[in-house]
């Protein structure tokens, strides 16, 4: 009988809004069970940083040009990082073994093998007297693949745990979408596809007050802007020649400017569904008998039925598409027990990441393992 481990896996996506947190139990294979998850908004100060470093940082080059001030607000991540750690922890009352702590990405290229994601590791094991596990995706990168998305093999093992019909496809709305392609062989084909939640996100924040577009209501309210989307689908089309995986940076609200808010939002969030959709229909033209939304644009209402419009133009959608809560998962954290989860697999020296998820040459371990008390 393989052990298990408690592991709590601290996750902060593209919106840069806060920590999502989640202990479970597993062996790093096929036993897994949630403990506990909760949400750790970011104080302002640190969202206002964040964000401005993010705004900054464009190229590799930009990484050691504003070096200094990435130090600084490293440490002030890795320091909310620490009570968060400690606040779920206690309310556990369990003995966490690891903590697989992903950080928050900054850079993310590729081409150049970089992926930043701003975590000190040694000094949140200091803090918390835990094993860190972090820096997922580097390992990934020097053999030959494209670091994200990490998360299909969790995906699986999720399909298999829910007793879910293979085969089934998962769209991950993010702030950079990701599919998982899941059969009776495992994870068939995973891969990044291109902008989620980013571009509507950005344009909220540029132009009103609030962090995104709530249930997509602002984008409601508006028009879509036909002509500008085709011509931004053609360069997004050149893009995708070029690229396998995306940084936010790959992406930008340029060709909406000088639109109102509510017509901005409807117009980034009809292309983010015309990019999507494309990949819930199978090769023969129908919908996937399993087709399951997860991520943060799951809850985004006026996407997800734009995403269902389109699909039942072509005649094929018998059924609504289902989101991953649908199956008792809270869709909030997949990602944090996901980073739990790989946070086993990394200290068990056990692939996280494939060529048929990532384009690595060969299953690929991943995650710097730290004891630092």
């Amino acid at each position: 009988m393989s052990k298990s481990y408690y592991s709590l896996g601290l996750m902060s996506g593209t919106s840069m809004d806060g920590v999502d947190a989640s202990i479970i139990q597993s062996d790093g294979k096929s036993k897994y069970k949630t403990i506990l998850d909760k949400y750790f908004e970011y104080p302002k100060d640190i969202f206002k940083d964040l964000t401005t470093l993010r705004d900054k940082i464009k190229s590799s080059k930009d990484l050691k040009r504003f070096g200094k001030q990435t130090k600084s607000i490293e440490r002030e991540i890795t320091l909310f990082h620490a009570k968060v750690a400690s606040k779920i922890i206690k309310k556990s009352k369990l003995n966490v073994d690891f903590i697989g702590f992903h950080g928050q990405t900054i850079f993310h290229n590729a081409e150049e093998q970089i992926s930043r994601q701003l975590g000190d590791g040694k000094l949140l094991s200091k803090l918390t007297k835990k094993r860190i596990i972090y820096n997922f995706r580097q390992n990934d990168l020097k053999n030959g693949g494209q670091g994200a998305p990490l998360t299909p093999i969790f995906h699986s093992i999720l399909v298999k745990q829910k007793k879910i019909s293979l085969p089934v496809v998962i769209l991950n709305i993010g702030g950079i979408a990701n599919y998982t392609f899941i059969d009776e062989k495992g994870v068939s084909s995973s891969s990044d596809l291109g902008p989620g939640n980013c571009l509507i996100d950005q344009w909220v924040r540029l132009n009103s007050k609030k962090k995104y577009d709530e249930n997509g209501r602002i984008a409601k309210s508006g028009k879509i802007k036909k002509i500008i989307i085709n011509k931004a689908l053609k360069n997004f089309e050149k893009k995708k020649l070029t690229k396998s995986s995306f940084d936010v940076k790959d992406f930008d609200i340029s060709f909406v400017r000088g639109l109102s808010l509510e017509d901005g939002a409807a117009t980034l969030t009809e292309y983010t569904s015309e990019v999507l959709y494309k990949y819930l229909i199978d090769p023969e033209g129908g919908i996937w008998e399993n087709a399951i939304i997860a991520g943060g644009g799951r809850k985004n209402k006026f996407l997800i039925k734009s995403i269902e419009d389109k699909i039942k133009s072509l005649g094929t959608l018998k059924f609504p598409l289902k989101l991953i809560d649908d199956y008792r998962v809270d869709g909030d954290f997949v990602e944090s027990q996901a980073f739990a989860y790989l946070a086993i697999r990394s200290y068990l020296n056990l692939p996280i990441s494939f060529p048929e998820t990532t384009g690595v040459r060969k299953p690929c371990t991943g995650g710097i393992i730290i004891k630092n008390f």
